[in-house]
């Protein structure tokens, strides 16, 4: 398999989840500036929404959006932790996380790193983003993850998503069940690989 990624974008948490089940596959490199890859090709012949992550499988299907890759890459290496079993509550209750990560936090996160977004709106959207992940850590509070303690595909996702605060210079003090989450998630092995293969401080 081959993952198109930007170093620490989104495609950080498919890249960690490939790492957790210990899958075979490769690197490549997304400018989502020029929209190149490493090797000049332009990215949009590749993924024409033009967004990582995307993942290659060895037969050339390609399949985006994160939380859809994680999603399969779990299933694919039958990791029932990072995913639950089809079928069960315990599965919903993973992907109602993603769900919610993806349309209220991913998205609201989205706008405040386009420099034509106006100063006004990037703070209402910061003030959105603090009291959601407000609302998140309560849900922490007493739990080493977001549904208990296996470390599933949406703990990779939040995890990526908190690391954006900082560049934004989104004010996250006093959200101590969150920043202990990513205390402990910034520990795993697999998390300290992902983040030396991007070449973000492990």
């Amino acid at each position: 398999m081959r993952l198109y990624y930007a170093p620490g974008a989104c495609s950080l948490a498919p890249h960690i989840v490939l790492r957790e089940v210990g899958a075979n596959f490769t690197l490549t490199r997304v400018n989502t500036a020029t929209h190149r890859v490493e090797d000049g090709a332009d990215y949009y012949t590749i993924a024409p929404k033009g967004q990582v992550p995307v993942l290659e499988l060895d037969d050339g299907t390609r399949i985006s959006e994160g939380p859809v890759v994680c999603q399969f890459i779990a299933d694919q290496a039958g990791d029932t932790a990072l995913l639950p079993a089809y079928g069960s509550l315990a599965r919903l209750r993973v992907l109602e996380w993603c769900n919610y990560l993806t349309s209220e936090i991913h998205k609201s996160f989205t706008p405040i790193f386009h420099r034509h977004v106006d100063t006004a709106a990037i703070d209402a959207l910061k003030t959105i983003l603090q009291r959601k992940l407000a609302w998140v850590d309560t849900q922490l509070q007493g739990r080493a993850h977001l549904t208990g303690e296996p470390f599933t595909i949406a703990d990779a996702y939040l995890y990526v998503l908190a690391t954006w605060a900082p560049p934004v210079e989104l004010d996250l003090s006093g959200l101590e069940h969150l920043h202990a989450f990513q205390r402990r998630v910034a520990e795993r092995p697999a998390v300290r690989a992902a983040r030396r293969a991007e070449g973000l401080p492990a």
